[in-house]
């Protein structure tokens, strides 16, 4: 707490109302002030409040009770704010689901979550929910919208960005059992919602899912003292007047990096930019001028994106001092990367780097705000939030300065996995210690650096290999944009594994033998011998997950195919 900027309260106290009051009061408070821009489109807080209330009110007329689970299969757009924000206010339970997703991917987590209701695309209706709704017993209700729908487009350039496919379409149509409604129809309904009485402490109102290295899903539960306690910790570590900034973010909403940036921007009054496609960077430049917004939250990866982009050089001076803070999360952001953003944007010493997960609201720590960021730490533990680094072999605390898994208690912590009580069990000790998974050091003024996941930490004769580490190490090439670090088995030692590089160069780097040559001696340079890469692969892209970070799970799959046909 010594590092703690001196606005910030080690010891929070939080409401006792619901996010539905919280939010519902927030909005009302700003009725004729934007809550969102989309596509060429303003929608002021009066609309949203207007179209949450007719959606409660079909959800209601349809047999909707507290505690039922709506699924939203949406990128970023107007439709998306409006079912979620009507879920809450009903006393449901949002669910995210990635329009990604495959036909059994969806059915598994519709089915898992219990939901009642799922919001999504016409053209994710034909192409997914057709193979899958005979699956999914407990749905009864789809609402349909096109993501054009809510556009502020010509509607001549709609009807050619449909015919050109650059904006998707399916068809509709009715399935037996189950109401198919378009969203349309839905905002047609006289609002006449009935409220709802919530017990922050046990009713839930977030399910959002968490991918494993196997297996399905996890389907988080937060419930809405969870996600207002992670709302008050960040409202008081970055100390920002309320009503006053305006948010971009790429992060999908499905995900809840995403989701909680837009809770941020309800519950503060605030504006937010609705990205639909975070690779679109394009758009999000052009909308970043436009709008001048003052907060932005991102993955590294898009940053880096954007950095790349030319537009970006066009960007005004004053429209980047108008960014007060840069929050980077969901993925490790090597050092040597953010210097190069920060200079590039003018931005020295705004970006903040934070750390969590979905079981954490989502976040844990935090670079200061105002105080001493440490580049290359995820920063310090937030309020209310105690985190302890226990040795990877004992189990015990680590001393300081030694690798361990991080683990942590706070009000945020979720209080399991739906329908999985073993997981919830190994993941939440006796002692209500929540086990993340993460290896980190603390330094001696209480940053946290994350130097691995336990799962993608490599053993390398009898040696912890940190693939962050490496990584870190590797970007500082000038030659290297990307490059993930897996471990694959070595068949003559049982029980280590090989170190294999995987790498994309940035343009106007071709890969003749002596780049790669100068990358190895680079490596070999400094890099220990244990943690040296045996395997060199040189790739013209890396695959990203939909939230943006480097996707290992295919990577490894991949190399250990290749292995074996070897």
């Amino acid at each position: 707490m010594k590092s703690y900027d001196t606005h910030v309260h080690p010891v929070l106290q939080f409401p006792r109302e619901g996010l539905n009051v919280l939010i519902s009061r927030a909005m009302q408070a700003v009725l004729d002030k934007p809550a969102c821009w989309f596509m060429a489109r303003t929608f002021l807080y009066r609309e949203i409040h207007d179209m949450t209330q007719r959606f409660i009110t079909f959800l209601q007329a349809n047999g909707f009770k507290k505690g039922d689970v709506v699924a939203i299969s949406l990128p970023n757009c107007p439709q998306y704010l409006v079912a979620h924000v009507a879920t809450i206010l009903a006393g449901g339970v949002s669910s995210g689901l990635s329009p990604l997703l495959s036909p059994d991917e969806v059915a598994y987590q519709v089915n898992d979550s219990g939901a009642k209701f799922l919001v999504t695309l016409d053209a994710v209706f034909e192409k997914v929910l057709t193979k899958i709704l005979d699956k999914c017993p407990n749905l009864q209700g789809v609402v349909v919208s096109n993501i054009a729908d809510y556009m502020g487009f010509s509607p001549v350039k709609v009807a050619l960005g449909k015919a050109l496919k650059k904006i998707p379409k399916g068809k509709v149509t009715p399935w037996p059992g189950k109401l198919v409604i378009g969203f349309r129809d839905v905002m047609k309904v006289s609002p006449n919602a009935m409220p709802v009485d919530i017990d922050p402490t046990h009713d839930l109102v977030l399910l959002y899912y968490t991918g494993g290295t196997t297996g399905h899903p996890k389907g988080v539960e937060l419930t809405h003292a969870n996600i207002i306690a992670n709302l008050i910790q960040v409202e008081n570590w970055i100390d920002l007047e309320r009503g006053k900034d305006i948010c971009l973010s790429a992060f999908p909403l499905f995900h809840l990096a995403g989701m909680f940036f837009c809770f941020y921007a309800l519950f503060n009054s605030d504006s937010q930019i609705l990205i639909p496609n975070p690779r679109d960077t394009d758009h999000l430049v052009n909308e970043w001028i436009a709008k001048r917004p003052t907060i932005i939250a991102n993955v590294p990866s898009l940053y880096l994106m954007i950095l790349n982009n030319p537009r970006a050089a066009t960007i005004p001076r004053d429209v980047l001092d108008t960014v007060r803070i840069y929050v980077s999360g969901a993925a490790p952001f090597p050092a040597e990367l953010i210097r190069k953003f920060e200079n590039a944007m003018h931005a020295e010493n705004k970006l903040i780097e934070v750390y969590g997960m979905t079981e954490t609201s989502p976040l844990i720590t935090a670079n200061p705000f105002k105080g001493k960021k440490k580049i290359g730490t995820v920063g310090l533990p937030l309020p209310n939030t105690v985190i302890r680094i226990l040795d990877l072999e004992s189990g015990k605390p680590a001393p300081l300065g030694s690798p361990g898994e991080v683990t942590c208690k706070g009000p945020q912590v979720t209080r399991g996995y739906r329908n999985k009580p073993e997981e919830t069990s190994t993941a939440i000790d006796e002692d209500g210690w929540l086990h993340t998974g993460d290896v980190g050091v603390m330094d001696e003024d209480g940053y946290i650096t994350i130097v691995d996941r336990v799962k993608d930490m490599l053993i390398v004769s009898g040696y912890k290999v940190f693939s962050v580490h490496v990584e870190d190490i590797l970007v500082k090439h000038p030659a290297i944009e990307l490059v993930a670090i897996i471990g694959l088995k070595d068949p003559e030692r049982p029980g280590s594994e090989i170190v294999k590089a995987i790498i994309k160069l940035y343009a106007g780097y071709p890969a003749p033998p002596e780049t790669q040559d100068d990358i190895k001696k680079y490596a070999g340079e400094h890099l220990s011998k244990y943690e040296n890469p045996k395997i060199w692969e040189f790739r013209d892209e890396i695959p990203l997950t939909a939230v943006g970070k480097v996707d290992k799970k295919v990577l490894r799959a991949a190399a250990r195919q290749e292995q074996q046909l070897h």
